[in-house]
């Protein structure tokens, strides 16, 4: 019998284990893909290495306090072997017709900048950071929420639960309505693709906290993000704990009404494995998939009842050349083809993409040895990909496969529009979509960050580290916050709630 199963090796999953193993836990840790790391793993064409999860990350700084939780609790668990090199400053870079507007870090040098450049607008500036500030505060309390037993989750919540509400119920159009600049408005609302969620239902809570992740800078790991799984995976084994890889679970065990362990298959043969808890960090909604229904119906129900977020099409670029004389650099560029930032691309096929999130990984990482690269995201309705959704992996249809090329040629070509000096450059090109998506990472309908990103998903009881079957714990994004440190506090949480000990060091 293992200590503690743990169900997927993304970056919430790795994280769960690996603190569980420094307290001396043997873990089990189960993937279904062939390689570990979920959206932190990479992969490579040639001589071009493309990471499709990781394009940034906050909270590794050399500083204080919150803003460099994450990087103290990676080097404590790696014993500092997991490096970060910082991204060009400014790191984000709004582009509109005509214009461009560069966001930098520490918040006090972004906020300069915006009243140099709209000095008529220096009143909404100001409420602006002033309702961040709030507004993330509220969600420090809403993820202790999710991670406290329920009797002190309610009380939390009865002192502090009104802000918490007021806050996740406020999207982040009604918070640009304020802003009377259309310029201002973009450059302050632009990067809601972090999150997945456009502003007429983004949560204002949400889009404050991870704009705010990067007050204190954006880095890049060295070696790549597959290095996570790289320095994370030895620390479970030193504690005598294992990673299984194509291992694909198809059912979680309840014995006398706890969970108890798990069935997978691999390599074609069903395994059974016992532990003492299990942590899913594979999605809520796969994880009720592999539960009887007879196991806390209700709340399977409301699971349910939760819909996935948007799918986004990623097109990976191989370049030849010095890129970065050519335009390129570590910095991302949010591109938006008009004012209205909020569009989202519902008809692939017969238009360009209204937004482009583009991004130059080969010139974050110093120690890449690779050929340079390029990443073009664009946000998507995923009913584009219904027909194609619920065919199992190895069907690829030739109306798909039709209309997955013509996307491609449009992307690149809308790419090439936008840095033109890169465009000769080009030397292959690549593009995933929401069935890519799906067949890799398991995400429901290929949904990008799980469950869609609403003030549904940040107020429900739901979606708590402690599920109503004893013994089983989610982790990752669904119960933190998406990207790579939310899915990684999440892990933490669903650890600590195992080992509360863990808190000490998730305060340090």
């Amino acid at each position: 019998m293992w200590d503690v199963i743990v169900i997927g090796s993304g970056i919430g999953g790795l994280g769960a284990a690996a603190a569980l193993a420094r307290h001396g836990r043997r873990v089990l840790l189960l993937e279904q893909h062939t390689t570990a790391g979920g959206l932190t793993q990479t992969f490579a064409r040639q001589d071009w290495h493309f990471a499709p999860g990781v394009h940034y990350i906050g909270g590794v700084g050399q500083v204080g306090g919150p803003a460099g939780q994450f990087g103290r609790l990676l080097t404590w668990l790696t014993d500092g072997t997991l490096k970060f090199a910082p991204c060009a400053n400014p790191y984000d870079i709004v582009r509109l017709p005509g214009f461009e507007f560069g966001i930098a870090h520490p918040e006090s040098a972004f906020r300069a900048a915006l009243h140099t450049r709209f000095p008529e607008q220096s009143a909404a500036i100001d409420k602006w950071f002033t309702d961040c500030w709030a507004a993330r505060q509220s969600a420090f309390t809403l993820f202790a929420q999710r991670s406290l037993p329920a009797w002190l989750a309610w009380g939390l919540h009865l002192w502090r639960g009104a802000d918490v509400d007021r806050w996740a119920q406020r999207t982040l159009s009604a918070a640009l309505a304020e802003v009377p600049d259309a310029q201002l408005r973009a450059v302050l609302g632009a990067r809601w693709g972090d999150y997945a969620t456009p502003p007429d239902s983004a949560p204002f809570l949400e889009h404050a906290l991870v704009t705010g992740s990067y007050n204190a800078g954006a880095f890049y790991p060295v070696g790549g993000p597959a290095r996570f799984a790289r320095a994370l995976v030895p620390v479970v084994e030193a504690a005598g704990g294992a990673l299984r890889r194509g291992a694909a679970v198809q059912h979680i065990n309840v014995t006398q009404g706890r969970a108890s362990g798990v069935v997978y298959l691999q390599d074609g043969k069903q395994h059974t494995e016992n532990a003492e808890h299990v942590i899913s960090a594979m999605g809520v909604a796969n994880t009720v998939a592999c539960l009887d229904p007879g196991q806390a119906p209700q709340w399977q129900s409301a699971v349910r009842a939760l819909r996935p977020g948007l799918s986004y099409l990623s097109l990976y670029v191989g370049l030849e050349g010095d890129i970065a004389a050519a335009g390129a650099s570590s910095a991302n560029y949010w591109i938006f083809e008009s004012d209205d930032i909020g569009r989202l691309w519902r008809a692939p096929a017969d238009d360009d993409a209204p937004g482009l999130f583009v991004s130059f990984p080969s010139l974050k990482d110093p120690t890449c040895e690779g050929k340079p690269t390029a990443e073009v995201v664009a946000l998507c309705d995923p009913q584009v990909f219904a027909p194609w959704l619920k065919l199992p992996d190895d069907q690829r249809p030739e109306d798909y496969l039709a209309l997955k090329a013509w996307i491609e040629q449009r992307m690149l070509a809308q790419f090439k529009r936008h840095f033109p000096a890169l465009a000769p450059m080009v030397r292959m090109s690549e593009l995933s979509t929401p069935l890519t998506q799906r067949r890799f990472v398991r995400s429901p309908d290929g949904a990008m960050l799980g469950i869609e990103m609403s003030a549904e998903r940040l107020t429900t009881p739901t979606l708590r580290v402690r599920t109503p079957v004893p013994g089983l714990l989610l982790a990752g994004q669904d119960v933190a916050s998406p990207g790579v440190e939310g899915a990684f506090m999440g892990g933490l949480m669903a650890a600590a709630a195992i080992e509360p000990a863990l808190l000490r060091q998730m305060g340090s």
